[in-house]
């Protein structure tokens, strides 16, 4: 017979004879441990061609890194794809990119991908010094670190004013008043160290543009513009306009210049115009104000004519009065009669307007 164990013995006396407990908690540890051999393998299946790409690259991450990305809701792909290229590159020899930079920076909701291209682009490039503090910055910063970068090695050229502006041309006026239209054309490198805070190309077109309408103005005349248009360009270039921008701007060149109107001849004639209307509209209250003293004096001698008359109406009274009185006789009367008759006719023959009626000599 089998020796039997002591604990085989305790089994027996809670679970019987048959040892029913002992194989059941056999049963469950053999399906516990192929459950968890499953899930170990479809984990792995799952990372397996990532761990491969790392293993062959020396990118150095490893099963359970990837595993612990995952659970970290971290993207396991996008963070070994970078790290690849960034050893693939060098990158990780001059600087050393960890995974640990590389998961803070996507959890922070950067491009990861962007930032490692643009970094390779930059070391390429040999000219543009850009770390992958200063990279993952930019980034975050909501610039596009990848066209900076393009940007530095290869110039961007701006329209000014822009294609899609509401006018064709920068519009001003020389000091003889000869309209030119311009159209500018701004060769910028993108200016890393600025690039964080600076602003941006809509700010440059805009400085550009006032620095080219300045120039114009100041000018004598339209003529000494067209002979020399690089003047425009060395005086824009000249006020450092990209200051505080994240361009720096190479270069201004005049893509085309045509003459517009005659202003200064317009606005004189529109002066003159108005100076026109002030003028007639003087003589008017003068014509105006001469009328009213006119009828005013009208007024006056009218009202003259009329203390006349009056006082006329009083002469019949007191010729009547001097005759009650003995005063004036018949022979007087008579001699009176005859001078306003011979005083009438000499007024009517030098032409002179008659005279108000006198009163009669019924009153006497």
């Amino acid at each position: 017979m089998i020796a039997r164990s002591p604990n085989y013995a305790l089994l027996l006396q809670f679970g019987g004879e048959d040892g029913s407990i002992l194989e059941t908690a056999i049963l469950v540890g053999a399906v516990i441990a192929v459950l968890a051999l499953l899930v170990f393998l479809a984990i792995f299946w799952r990372f397996f061609k990532l761990w491969i790409q790392s293993v062959m690259t020396g990118a150095g991450i490893g099963i359970f890194d990837l595993v612990r990305m995952w659970l970290r809701k971290v993207n396991p792909t996008i963070i070994t794809r970078a790290k690849i290229m960034a050893v693939q590159s060098g990158l990780d020899e001059e600087e050393e990119i960890s995974t640990k930079a590389l998961e803070a920076h996507y959890l922070a909701g950067g491009n990861l991908p962007l930032v490692i291209r643009a970094m390779i682009a930059a070391k390429k490039a040999k000219v543009i010094p850009l770390t992958f503090k200063r990279a993952t910055a930019i980034d975050l910063a909501g610039r596009n670190i990848l066209e900076a970068v393009q940007t530095s090695v290869y110039p961007r050229v701006i329209d000014c004013p822009a294609r899609d502006a509401k006018r064709p041309s920068l519009d001003s006026i020389a000091k003889n008043g000869i309209q030119l239209k311009v159209k500018a054309r701004v060769t910028v490198r993108a200016n890393l160290d600025q690039l964080i805070g600076g602003a941006t190309e809509d700010t440059i077109v805009a400085r550009v543009g006032e620095g080219i309408v300045s120039a114009i103005g100041s000018a004598a005349t339209h003529a000494d513009v067209l002979e020399n248009p690089d003047r425009i360009s060395r005086t824009v270039l000249a006020r450092k306009l990209d200051s505080q921008t994240a361009f720096e701007i190479v270069s201004i060149d005049i893509a085309d210049i045509d003459v517009g109107d005659n202003i200064g001849a317009r606005l004189q004639a529109d002066q003159a115009e108005a100076d026109t209307r002030v003028a007639r509209a003087a003589a008017e209250s003068k014509r105006a104000m001469a009328v009213s003293e006119e009828q005013e004096n009208i007024a006056t001698i009218e009202e003259n004519r009329a203390l006349l008359v009056q006082s006329e109406a009083e002469v019949p009274k007191a010729i009547a009065d001097a005759f009650h009185s003995g005063k004036l006789g018949i022979l007087d009367y008579y001699r009176l009669k005859n001078v306003q008759a011979d005083t009438d006719m000499r007024e009517a023959i030098a032409g002179v307007s008659a005279a108000p009626a006198r009163p009669t000599d019924g009153a006497a």
